[in-house]
C-alpha cells in the first residue's frame, strides 16, 4: 500500500531560508547558483500556490511525457544529429522510460526495434552505435538493457552472447580495466558496462574479471567518490558505476565506504532537493539516479555490515526533497522532462530523472513514499541494471537456462 506523505512537503518559507551564502566573496559559481536558486524558488512558489487547491499537486504528466517519448522512437529534432554514435542509448532511454510509466508499444513497434538494434550488432560482437558502426561498450550496455526491456523471445535472441564474451575479451585490458572500444579510452564506465552485460546475460566468468575490483579501487578519490580513471576528479555518474561494479563482484568491501558516503550525502542540494555530479557544481536531474540509485547499493552495505547502523525503511537522502525537484522543477508542461529550470527536454533527463524517482519512491518492493498523487507512482527498477525489477528478473530467468559460452580467452 503507496503511503502518502504530504506532510513532509517542505513549505516555500522553509526553502528559501536554505539559500545560497556567498559570504561577500562572489564567485563564477556561486552566481551560478544563486540563478539556479532563483529560478527554482519562482518554481516552488507556483507549487505552493497551487497546491492550496490541489491536493494531489503536484502531479506527474504521466500521458504527456509518454506521448512524448513515444514520438522520440521515430522523430527527433535535427539537432539529435550529434547522437548518430548514440542511437541505441536514444532506444533504450524511451523503452526505460516509457516502462517506468508502465505505457506499452504495439507488437509491432518492438518487432521494428528489434530489428533495428540487430543492425547495431557487430559481427565481432557488441553493438555500435548504429548500423555498421564498431562496437562499443556503453552502446552494447545501452542495447542490451533495450532488448531485455522488450523482453520477448525474439529480443532475447538478437545478443549473441558467443561474440558477446568475445568482444569483451577483446576490450579488456591486462590490469583488470576495460576499454570502451578497440583503441579507445579506459574509464570506469567500462568495467561496469562489461559487469552489467554479462551478468544480465549469464556470460559472467570470474577469469573475465581477475582484477578489475582492484582497478576500480584506484579510482576512489581523495573526497571518497569514484572517478573515470585513477587520479581524476569524484563524479556522479563514475561514482554509481564504481560502486555498483564492485557490488556486483562483490568485492564492495575494498573501497572507502566511509569516505564513499561522506561524499554522496553531501551530493544533494539543501534548497533545490536534487543532486549535483560534483562539489561545487550545479544541480541536475539526471544525477537524481546516478547519485540517488548509488544509495541502493551503499544502504545495502551499510545493512549487511550491521543492521543497526541504517534504517531499513529509509535511503540516506531526503527522498520526499528529491521527488519535489523532479516533480516541480523538471517537468515541462506539455510533456518531457529537464536538466533544471529553464533547460530544453530531452530523452537522457527524462530516463535519468524518472528512474531516480522510482529509487525515491521505493525503498523497498513493499515499502512507498510517494509526493502528491498516488498516480505518480512509478515501476521500480533494479539497480545494477537500470531496467524495471520485473524486466531484469525475466531476462536472467530466460538466460540462466542458457550455458555460458567458452571464454574466448585471447
Amino acid at each position: 500500500m503507496a503511503k502518502l506523505l504530504p506532510e513532509n512537503r517542505r513549505s516555500y518559507a522553509e526553502i528559501e531560508s536554505l539559500k545560497f551564502d556567498n559570504e561577500g566573496q562572489p564567485t563564477a559559481s556561486s552566481l551560478e547558483q544563486e540563478e539556479v536558486e532563483r529560478s527554482v524558488l519562482t518554481q516552488f512558489d507556483l507549487f505552493e500556490k497551487r497546491a492550496e487547491v490541489d491536493e494531489d499537486c503536484p502531479l506527474l504528466l504521466r500521458q504527456k511525457h509518454a506521448n512524448v517519448l513515444k514520438k522520440s522512437l521515430t522523430h527527433l529534432p535535427q539537432s539529435f544529429q550529434c547522437l548518430d554514435s548514440s542511437r541505441p542509448w536514444l532506444v533504450y532511454w524511451a523503452l526505460h522510460s516509457l516502462a517506468l510509466l508502465e505505457e506499452q508499444l504495439e507488437e509491432e513497434d518492438y518487432t521494428k526495434i528489434t530489428g533495428f538494434l540487430a543492425k547495431c550488432q557487430s559481427p565481432n560482437g557488441g553493438f555500435g552505435g548504429g548500423p555498421g558502426q564498431i562496437p562499443h561498450l556503453a552502446c552494447t550496455y545501452a542495447a542490451v538493457n533495450a532488448l531485455c526491456t522488450i523482453g520477448t523471445k525474439e529480443a532475447f535472441n538478437v545478443i549473441n552472447r558467443e561474440s558477446l564474451v568475445k568482444f569483451l575479451w577483446s576490450v579488456r585490458q591486462p590490469d583488470g580495466s576495460f576499454i570502451m572500444h578497440q583503441n579507445g579510452e579506459v574509464d570506469v564506465r567500462g568495467a561496469y558496462c562489461a559487469l552489467s552485460v554479462s551478468k544480465l546475460t549469464n556470460i559472467y566468468t570470474p577469469e573475465l574479471f581477475e582484477g578489475t575490483a582492484e582497478w576500480i579501487v584506484r579510482c576512489q578519490s581523495y573526497e571518497g567518490g569514484f572517478s573515470a580513471c585513477p587520479g581524476m576528479e569524484a563524479h556522479g555518474g563514475y561514482s554509481f558505476c564504481g560502486l555498483a561494479a564492485l557490488f556486483m563482484l562483490g568485492k564492495d568491501h575494498l573501497c572507502d565506504m566511509k569516505a564513499f558516503m561522506r561524499w554522496i550525502v553531501n551530493r544533494q542540494m539543501r534548497l533545490e532537493g536534487g543532486f549535483q555530479g560534483r562539489t561545487n557544481k550545479l544541480v541536475d536531474a539526471c544525477y537524481s539516479f546516478w547519485q540517488g540509485g548509488a544509495f541502493i547499493f551503499l544502504h545495502n552495505i551499510l545493512y549487511k555490515e550491521n543492521k543497526s547502523i541504517v534504517n531499513s525503511d529509509r535511503w540516506l537522502f531526503n527522498q520526499e526533497a528529491l521527488q519535489e525537484y523532479i516533480l516541480i522543477c523538471c517537468q515541462q508542461p506539455s510533456g518531457g522532462l529537464i536538466d533544471k529550470p529553464g533547460k530544453l527536454r530531452d530523452v537522457y533527463h527524462a530516463c535519468y530523472a524518472l528512474s531516480g524517482l522510482s529509487v525515491a519512491q521505493h525503498t523497498s518492493l513493499i515499502k512507498k513514499y510517494i509526493v502528491g498523487s498516488p498516480s505518480n507512482l512509478l515501476a521500480p527498477i533494479h539497480p545494477m541494471y537500470n531496467i524495471t525489477f520485473d524486466a531484469a528478473v525475466k531476462a536472467m530467468k530466460y538466460y540462466e537456462n542458457h550455458p555460458i559460452p567458452p571464454s574466448g580467452t585471447p
